[in-house]
C-alpha cells in the first residue's frame, strides 16, 4: 500500500490533484480543504495517501493531514459509507468538526453531508461515536448542546449561511446554554468578523 508520496504538483483540479514523483504522475482525489492547502503547481508536497481496491478499479485518496487520513479509514468502515462519500464528508466539514458531530450524536450536522441521509448519519454515529476521541459536553460546535442551540443555527441556516458556518460559530460560546438569543448574538459576531 502506498501510504504517502512526495514530489511536485503536477495538475490541481476541483476534485483531484496530480503529482508527479520521479517522472511518474499519480492522480489522487481530495477533499476541497486539502485540495485548498496545497501549495502552487510546480511546488514539491507531502500527502497522506489511501489506495482502494476493487474488482474493476483501482483509485488513489490524497490527504493533507494523517488525521484526516485516519477519520477517512474509520468512515469507509461503516455500512453505506464509500470512498466518495467519505470524502464528500471531509469537504464539507473539518475533521474536528465532523469528529465532534459524531460523538455527540448531532444526526442533523452528519446527514446534512451530500450523499448521507438520515439513516446512514444515524449509522455512522452508532459505529463511531465510541472510537472517535472527541471531548466537551454535547454540542452544536465547540460547547453548546440544548434546544436553544438548534434554534440559534435553524436560525442561521435560513438566514443562508452554511451548516458548517453555523456549527463553527458557536466555538468559544460561554454563556447561558438556554439563551438562544445570546447564542444567535455570538455566532453572528463570530461570523461578521467580530469575535
Amino acid at each position: 500500500m502506498i501510504a504517502y508520496l512526495t514530489g511536485a504538483i503536477a495538475e490541481k483540479a476541483l476534485s483531484y490533484c496530480v503529482i508527479e514523483v520521479h517522472g511518474v504522475g499519480y492522480r489522487m482525489a481530495m477533499s476541497t480543504s486539502s485540495l485548498a492547502a496545497l501549495p502552487a503547481e510546480g511546488d514539491e508536497v507531502t500527502v497522506y495517501t489511501h489506495m482502494h481496491v476493487r474488482e474493476d478499479e483501482i483509485s488513489l485518496f490524497g490527504f493533507e493531514s494523517a488525521d484526516e487520513k485516519a477519520l477517512f479509514g474509520r468512515l469507509i468502515t461503516v455500512s453505506g459509507v464509500g470512498p466518495k462519500v467519505a470524502l464528500a464528508a471531509l469537504s464539507s466539514y473539518q475533521p474536528s468538526v465532523l469528529v465532534e458531530a459524531i460523538a455527540h450524536e448531532d444526526v442533523a450536522v452528519v446527514s446534512s453531508i451530500p450523499g448521507i441521509g438520515k439513516k446512514t448519519a444515524q449509522r455512522i454515529i452508532l459505529e463511531l461515536k465510541d472510537k472517535l476521541g472527541a471531548s466537551g459536553p454535547a454540542s452544536v460546535g465547540g460547547g453548546v448542546g440544548t434546544d436553544s442551540a438548534a434554534e440559534a443555527r435553524d436560525a442561521l441556516l435560513a438566514m443562508g449561511f452554511s451548516t458548517v458556518e453555523a456549527v463553527a460559530a458557536f466555538k468559544g460560546y460561554d454563556g447561558p446554554v438556554n439563551d438562544t438569543s445570546a447564542l444567535l448574538k455570538h455566532a453572528l459576531r463570530r461570523l461578521g468578523g467580530g469575535a
